[in-house]
């Protein structure tokens, strides 16, 4: 039986209720185009749940410096960046196990947004748009690996790129563990 592809994804985006406001953010075609269609394994992450906070939550956004903001509670403004980070950290080595092909983070989420994520330098004032604190730090640790967003799939195009690209990550592992030249560029042997 053929192995299936494993692919991190946002819980919400499953359906599992993780949100700060109790609620799901389920993407049934994504889950029936990848789940069903292509015969993906979803590895289901939630960076707040999981780093410890719960559900429902207090909203957060991110703060301060563009290039390295802080993770804050809107209303009472607690930073919870350190807990995320170090939990980070931890949740990306067990990652490394599960032979993702890619990942489908949350767009709009201060922890899992891919781009165009406001960062408010000033009270009031955003900035230009960054990643958030888990979907910097994912992609990061695990560079080659192809990610998108819930919204750049909806687009057939972007989705058949992405499926495209997962495959190939798929493809190449197989064939680097079954000891064949990952090369298919080089030249053969002269005979």
């Amino acid at each position: 039986m053929e192995e299936k592809i494993c692919l991190g994804i946002a819980s919400c985006l499953l359906g599992e209720k993780v949100r700060y406001d109790g609620g799901h953010k389920y993407a049934p075609l994504l889950v029936e185009a990848l789940g069903r269609r292509v015969g993906v394994e979803f590895v289901p992450v939630c960076p707040e749940r999981e780093c410890g906070l719960g559900v429902p939550r207090e909203a957060m956004r991110l703060e301060g410096d563009g290039s390295d903001p802080r993770l804050v509670t809107i209303r009472t403004g607690i930073d919870h960046t350190d807990s995320m980070k170090q939990w980070g950290k931890k949740r990306l080595r067990e990652l490394e196990s599960e032979g993702l092909c890619g990942y489908i983070f949350k767009s709009g989420s201060p922890s899992c947004s891919l781009e165009r994520l406001k960062v408010y330098a000033e009270p009031g004032r955003p900035v230009k748009g960054e990643r958030g604190i888990w979907a910097a730090m994912f992609t990061r640790h695990f560079p080659l690996l192809p990610v998108e967003d819930e919204h750049r799939l909806d687009d057939p195009r972007s989705r058949e790129n992405f499926i495209e690209r997962i495959f190939a990550i798929k493809l190449r592992r197989k064939a680097v563990t079954a000891g064949i030249d990952s090369d298919v560029h080089r030249e053969p042997p002269a005979g």
